[in-house]
């Protein structure tokens, strides 16, 4: 009965000092019991993404608008867990001279989260010379660029 109640007050002893972070006793209770000395807690730094998911499936197809311009437009899918600016910058590769131009619907300011992007393609004045006729070329290649607006 003594070293049952001398166990219990030892370990109430070991209680009370494991808030403190430390014990400090002349005896362990009567089993070999680990006891909490203290807590560390745990950070995580979670990085910035910005994800485009099917990447490869996304082509933007110029249709005929009138004689010498042609326009179209994909929809793609940005995930992102920070608040970004995307920009589009367009290039010439095929073999139709012209003056293109790109935009992105809403001028590509998102959120966190999951957003619809309209990403849109146009030539003006364009010259089918170099392309034969039912054809269809690659004439082009839009960029897709991201910033963070907020860190």
């Amino acid at each position: 009965m003594k070293k049952a109640l001398f166990a219990v007050a030892a370990v109430a002893l070991l209680a009370v000092a494991a808030q403190a972070g430390e014990i400090k006793t002349h005896t362990w209770p009567c089993t070999l019991t680990p006891l909490e000395i203290t807590q560390i807690p745990v950070y995580l730094e979670v990085g910035y993404f910005v994800q485009i998911p099917d990447q490869n499936k996304l082509k933007i197809t110029l249709a005929q608008e009138s004689i010498h311009n042609y326009a179209g437009c994909t929809t793609m899918t940005v995930r992102t867990n920070t608040a970004i600016q995307l920009s589009a910058s367009i290039a010439r590769t095929g073999p139709v001279p012209g003056d293109y131009s790109c935009s992105i619907t809403g001028g590509g300011a998102l959120g966190m989260g999951t957003h619809s992007v309209e990403v849109c393609a146009a030539v003006a004045n364009a010259d089918l010379a170099g392309a034969a006729g039912g054809t269809t070329p690659e004439v082009a290649k839009v960029t897709i660029k991201v910033v963070p607006t907020s860190i």
